[in-house]
């Protein structure tokens, strides 16, 4: 049977790790894997991750199944943050799921067990995982250009394009914030042309919301998921903890339907149920308990909101450090999250690397959360000899 296999290639992140380390050289960057690093260059574990494992430790008493639905306390106490106090919770059901990529399978799988001609449309450049994942699950997947990464800009009018050329019941993959791997968001005047499109042409979108609080902070990231939810019938919001509590390799996240209808909504939560039975059974409680036992005290929960402005703040300290680091690179400045994606062949990732010792995606993304500000000189005299940009300095 495996002999029929094809080989598959490695994953070119987990490739680029293992560079980075092998690499000798003392003044080599790290902008590679999407994660937050300190001013020590360190992916520290949260103060309020540690105070709630503590109490986890101390009066946790079982270890028994919880079931496929997971922690629908920790499923409960998300919603709030993400979809805002006064928000109608009759509306909304959830499931606890490994991760935000376990919430877009599980949302992916039932979307195509609700139709099987069901199609995404999927701006790119887009995390790398969004196509397949879809793919996976059986849905066709058609693209269409994001982003001019020549000029960092958006191109509103192809976003629109493709909205006006989906059809009725189609799904709209939207990045609720901190777009990955561009950094570039919808302003507020388009996310309001973008709710008036998908509730005029009974399109649903599939919000992806991992970075909440990385960009400009909790409410500010969630404005546009509530924006978009409060204007159309039906959606569906994938949600990560890994990045805002620093619980990556705990996979915690949470899948969320929208719906105005109360009995399809019974019937979608019934259906989202069985689908995580059959695919993982049940997800890891460690992480999911953790976020509970956080949110479930004001002590704690303000510990973690001080600790993310901290982890928002640093952030765009490195994207002010290296836009004004050259003229050619304020763009970086005016956006929000981990990412941006510059625009540069392979082989330029290739020679930044092997060169200068500057480790970036071939893309060209770059992890901006890895760097310190006193990078920011390095970065761009290396930009500089590979052509990426002029040989202009900042004034």
């Amino acid at each position: 049977m495996f002999e029929k296999l094809n080989a598959q290639p490695a994953d070119s992140l987990l490739a680029l790790i293992k560079a980075f380390q092998a690499d000798p050289r003392s003044d080599k960057v790290d902008l590679g894997v999407g994660v937050y690093r300190d001013e020590n260059g360190h992916t520290p574990v949260m103060r309020a991750v540690k105070l709630a494992e503590t109490h986890l430790l101390e009066t946790q008493d079982s270890k028994r199944y919880l079931g496929p639905e997971g922690d629908l306390t920790f499923v409960d106490l998300l919603k709030p943050i993400i979809f805002g106090p006064d928000f109608d919770q009759t509306r909304v059901v959830g499931i606890q799921t490994p991760g935000g990529s376990g919430a877009l399978r599980l949302g992916a799988e039932l979307i195509a067990s609700a139709s099987t001609d069901a199609k995404i449309w999927l701006g790119t450049p887009s995390w790398p995982n969004h196509a397949p994942i879809f793919q996976s699950a059986r849905l066709a997947v058609k693209g269409y250009r994001f982003v001019d990464l020549a000029k960092q800009q958006i191109e509103f009018d192809r976003v629109l394009d493709a909205l006006r050329a989906a059809s009725a019941g189609d799904i709209i993959l939207l990045h609720g914030c901190c777009h990955n791997p561009t950094g570039l968001d919808f302003d507020r005047a388009q996310w309001e042309h973008i709710a008036a499109l998908l509730t005029e042409r009974k399109l649903i979108p599939f919000i992806d919301l991992a970075y909440q609080g990385l960009g400009d902070g909790l409410e500010q990231d969630a404005e546009a998921t509530r924006l978009i939810l409060d204007s159309v019938d039906e959606a569906l919001v994938a949600y990560s903890c890994d990045k805002n509590f620093g619980l990556y390799r705990e996979r915690v996240g949470a899948l969320y339907l929208v719906s105005r209808d109360p009995e399809q909504l019974k019937v979608a939560d019934g259906n989202m149920a069985a689908l995580a039975r059959v695919n993982w059974s049940m997800p890891p409680d460690h992480g999911a308990a953790i976020v509970r036992v956080i949110l479930q005290s004001a002590e704690l929960t303000e510990i973690w909101r001080q600790e993310l402005l901290q982890m928002c703040a640093r952030i765009n300290g490195n994207r002010t450090a290296l836009a004004s680091a050259h003229p050619e690179l304020e763009f970086i400045a005016r956006q929000r999250g981990l990412f941006s994606n510059l625009s540069m062949s392979k082989d330029t990732a290739v020679a930044l690397r092997n060169k200068h010792g500057i480790y970036m995606a071939d893309s060209g993304r770059m992890n901006l959360a890895g760097m310190q500000p006193a990078d920011a000189k390095a970065i761009v005299k290396a930009l500089v000899a590979e052509g990426t940009i002029g040989s202009r300095t900042a004034a």
